[in-house]
């Protein structure tokens, strides 16, 4: 049986853990995954669901960073050059190969015997075992692959290969690892304040965000990894914590795919400030980011400006010309807040991307700074510090390193993806869904189906003419952690973005249907609808 979230509050309360972390994005998840394989009694709380910060806001990629090689960051790249060639193996369902375009037109800010020069560099730093080796395109080549871009002044383009991903599933995934190898885990659970009945951190004070109720967690060690929150966790230590973060806004927009005809990811230089940027395709989509400015309002009130907007159509539409994008073709957009490592001066997109883990003097550990394409050696630092501080808390033996780069993620156990969608296809699913399906959940795409069997209305259509079925929303409650309709229509399916309505059309259909299966009452069925609607209506762009 899944674990419910429930179930483990309460188990989190009844027992001393060894490892409490606070915050449930992919860096927590991943060191609730690296330490519960190390044998660890670990227990990770989040304020919302896992993912709904940065980690569902992202670029949704996983990659070398052609970028940090201007700044000279050849170690970050190294590293995360074989971060990706990990989750390429571990999670090949959801982190997948692609290919990216890079033009240079002349008097471009790097000329074009700088950028082959730097993919050299680039496949030199990935082993030469990236997807593949990059290539040198001359215009007549990129005109035919890329018949959209602006034609003018062209010089040629790289080829080369990176990796696309489902952020806010790989998030879902990992924890849902972490749970499998012993760890509790708890969303919509606040921390409110840290126990120290020693002087040292030794747990947490928490919410229950959905009943009210308050529960006492206590903890050998406390981790934050709260992302753009992690000052604010640290000041419930330290008031007078000096801040860590330089906290910097990537916001995207997504317009309908065939208005752009990007046939590739376009990685290019704005027109606007000479910023790197991408156009990448989502399905029917593509979406265009990020914007790279300072933060100038909290996590919890960041929202996506007309400004944002402008600036990320202005650029598409001058590296495509005949896109003529405007406000009136977003489908949807997003915004993230990178928690960056604060230092002296420089733009944002200068800010270093490396990461470090501190500690107060009073014992809680923080991990600051770091990328999504990293996060498992993120992880793995952090619990190496945590395996230490036990060592000199009991004696215990340090716990040698787990294998988190071997064990596949959930759905991640066939690499043979082709196969299972004919599977699929032979159980009865659509060509659409069936693709849907191996993308989203893998080898799982199974027992999303054994629930169609016993139901052949949950292989239903959620909305005509799309590939979501309805026993996606019973998996999402029941497997993946799903406890709010934002959970599912959001992360889980993203039908907020993907859907021009936000889902709207369809939001009460799943709704009863969390009911039923949630066992929800009326009040709580409408308490959840108005909540996602005022989702939707915050998320509008006044243009």
């Amino acid at each position: 049986m899944e674990q419910t979230r429930e179930a483990a509050l309460q188990a989190m309360a009844e027992t001393p853990l060894d490892l409490l972390i606070i915050g449930g994005g992919i860096t927590g998840a991943g060191i609730a995954r690296d330490a519960a394989l190390r044998g660890f009694r670990t227990a990770l709380v989040d304020k919302s669901d896992f993912g709904a910060g940065t980690s569902s806001h992202s670029s949704r990629l996983i990659h070398g960073g052609i970028r940090y090689l201007e700044q000279g960051a050849f170690r970050l790249v190294f590293e995360a050059s074989h971060e990706r060639r990990v989750l390429l193996r571990i999670a090949p369902h959801l982190v997948r190969p692609l290919a990216f375009l890079f033009p240079i037109y002349k008097g471009s800010r790097v000329p074009a015997w700088k950028l082959r020069a730097g993919m050299w560099l680039y496949d030199l730093l990935s082993a030469f075992r990236n997807v593949h080796w990059h290539r040198w395109l001359r215009p007549k080549k990129v005109r035919r692959v890329e018949p959209g871009l602006r034609d003018r002044d062209l010089v040629g383009a790289a080829l080369y290969y990176d990796a696309q991903t489902d952020d806010a599933r790989l998030v879902i995934a990992t924890v849902r690892s972490a749970i499998k190898a012993g760890a509790l885990a708890a969303s919509y659970v606040e921390t409110t304040a840290l126990l120290k009945p020693d002087g040292r951190v030794r747990g947490a004070l928490v919410r229950d965000v959905l009943t009210g109720e308050s529960a006492t967690l206590r903890a050998h060690v406390v981790v934050n990894a709260t992302g753009p929150w992690s000052d604010q966790l640290r000041r419930l230590d330290d008031p007078h914590a000096t801040p860590m973060l330089r906290l910097t806004k990537g916001a995207h927009v997504t317009v309908p795919r065939k208005r752009m005809a990007n046939e590739h990811a376009v990685t290019l230089f704005s027109q606007l400030d000479g910023r790197v940027m991408f156009v990448l395709p989502w399905g029917d989509l593509s979406y265009i980011g990020t914007t790279d400015t300072d933060a100038d309002a909290s996590p919890d009130e960041l929202r996506v400006t007309a400004a944002d907007v402008t600036y990320l159509l202005r650029s598409a539409n001058a590296a495509f010309p005949d896109a003529h994008l405007g406000s009136n073709d977003v489908r949807s957009a997003w915004v993230g807040l990178r928690p960056l490592l604060r230092e002296d001066g420089g733009s944002p997109s200068q800010v270093s991307r490396e990461h470090r883990v501190l500690e107060s003097p009073h014992g809680l550990i923080s991990i600051i700074g770091g990328k999504l394409t990293t996060y498992r050696v993120m992880a793995r630092d952090v619990v190496d510090r945590v395996a230490r501080r036990l060592h000199e808390l009991d004696g215990r033996a340090v716990a040698r390193r787990a294998a988190t780069d071997r064990i596949p993620l959930p759905g991640g156990e066939a690499a043979e993806l082709e196969v299972l969608v004919e599977a699929a296809r032979a159980r009865g699913a659509r060509e659409a869904s069936a693709r849907h399906l191996v993308a989203q959940y893998g080898s799982e795409a199974a027992a999303v189906l054994n629930l169609v069997d016993r139901d052949r209305k949950l292989g239903e259509a959620i909305v005509p003419g799309r590939p979501e079925i309805w026993a996606e929303v019973d998996y999402a409650a029941r497997r993946e952690l799903a406890v709010r309709i934002q959970d599912v229509m959001i992360r889980r399916l993203h039908l907020f973005y993907e859907v021009p309505d936000h889902g709207q059309s369809v939001v009460s259909r799943v709704a009863a249907r969390m009911k039923q299966l949630l066992g929800w009452d009326e009040t709580r069925e409408a308490e959840e609808l108005r909540d996602y609607l005022q989702v939707v209506e915050r998320a509008r762009i006044k243009v």
